[in-house]
């Protein structure tokens, strides 16, 4: 239904500064690009370990709303400054009238085909001294579950999470038990972790997403090139239409030029049938006279007369 992302996120990753026994905070940005209300949800697969506020709320359209999160302080950090946890940014529209009170994990369930926008986030530390990196933006393959973030006062009450808690926990992913296992592996002893396979697993999640973006780049080439095609096969159709109507102009003139001379070759014979009857008339009225040929005999008569007079006058 929609084609293009609901929410933009600034910045697209989490970077922290580590200080070992203090906390580390930064902000992200969720800008509404669409005309609709936009809820949204925040996630992450380690609940106990950072804060969110606000987890949950309603952006208005052509507006931006801003969340911090923060990471509890460590005794100590992880090898290499390798992080694994993740978050997750759920977004899905939602009724004009929503607040953030209503808002409920149900809104972002995909069952019933509701569009509804995900969007993962790695986390970067940094030492306080050395600026912080700027990693690949997405990161692909299998993720773990994510589960709702606790809240400021929820972290700080109580370190033991409640029964609901884990029920929340264990309802979002069907294999969420694996991942707790895991979870718990990584946060017992953190530095009993081989920096070896740490920096192995990150290469091969290097090579998957830079895989990912040079098929995002194919897609991309074929997509300009399919548009490219498009236009072209447009511009040879509006030449081919114009050639059309230049052909259905001359067909037009020639078609005005037969009708012309076919008025004019009618005319023509009605005028040569005309003259004929003229002519047929004429040769029936001077048919009874008769047309002699030579010179009259009184004229002969005469002019010979005439010669003999003038003859004797000459001899006289």
């Amino acid at each position: 239904m929609y084609a293009a992302e609901l929410v933009e996120i600034v910045p697209r990753e989490l970077k922290f500064k580590f200080e070992p026994k203090k906390q580390s905070s930064c902000t992200i940005r969720l800008v509404n690009k669409s005309q609709n209300h936009v809820a949204f949800k925040v996630k992450t697969t380690s609940p106990k370990k950072y804060c969110v506020r606000p987890n949950t709320g309603v952006i208005k359209p052509r507006s931006s709303c801003d969340f911090t999160v923060t990471m509890q302080a460590q005794k100590a950090p992880p090898p290499d400054m390798a992080c694994k946890d993740k978050f997750l940014v759920q977004c899905t529209v939602v009724a004009e009238e929503t607040v953030e009170d209503d808002i409920t994990s149900a809104m972002f369930s995909k069952d019933d085909g509701k569009y509804v926008q995900e969007n993962k986030m790695r986390v970067i530390l940094s030492p306080p001294s050395s600026p912080v990196l700027s990693p690949i933006n997405r990161v692909q393959g299998d993720l773990p579950s994510y589960t709702d973030s606790p809240r400021e006062d929820q972290v700080h009450g109580n370190e033991n999470i409640s029964s609901q808690q884990e029920g929340d926990v264990n309802g979002v992913h069907s294999h969420s038990g694996r991942y707790e296992e895991s979870l718990t592996r990584d946060q017992v002893n953190p530095l009993d972790q081989n920096p070896q396979k740490e920096l192995d697993e990150n290469v091969n999640e290097f090579k998957k997403e830079n895989a990912n973006m040079q098929m995002e780049g194919k897609h991309v080439q074929l997509e300009t090139r399919k548009h490219e095609e498009e236009m072209e096969l447009v511009k040879n159709v509006g030449i081919m239409k114009s050639k059309i109507s230049e052909l259905e102009r001359k067909l037009s003139e020639a078609k005005d030029t037969i009708s012309r001379l076919t008025e004019e070759r009618k005319f023509t014979a009605q005028e040569r049938e005309s003259l004929q009857r003229e002519l047929v008339m004429l040769t029936n009225k001077n048919g009874g006279r008769k047309v002699r040929v030579g010179f009259p005999l009184l004229y002969v008569i005469t002019v010979a007369f005439i010669s003999m007079v003038f003859g004797y006058l000459l001899h006289y």
